[in-house]
């Protein structure tokens, strides 16, 4: 059995770096929904698609807990 060990960096890009598909984006967003206590807007989620945008959209968010 044959491994890929990938390397998580910030500008890691969910889809191109990582291989995820849209699915997966959607559910790590849920996550991030549930881990810090507040709605992502459709519009916005859409933007989140790597490790950076990520972590700036919940740290610029107020109500991140």
């Amino acid at each position: 059995m044959s491994h890929e060990i990938l390397q998580v960096t910030p500008n890691a890009h969910f889809q191109k770096d990582l291989g995820l598909d849209s699915l997966d984006t959607v559910e790590i967003v849920m996550a991030f929904e549930e881990e810090f206590s507040f709605e992502i807007p459709d519009n916005e989620a859409e933007k989140i698609d790597s490790i950076k945008s990520a972590v700036d959209f919940i740290a610029s968010h107020p109500q991140a807990k």
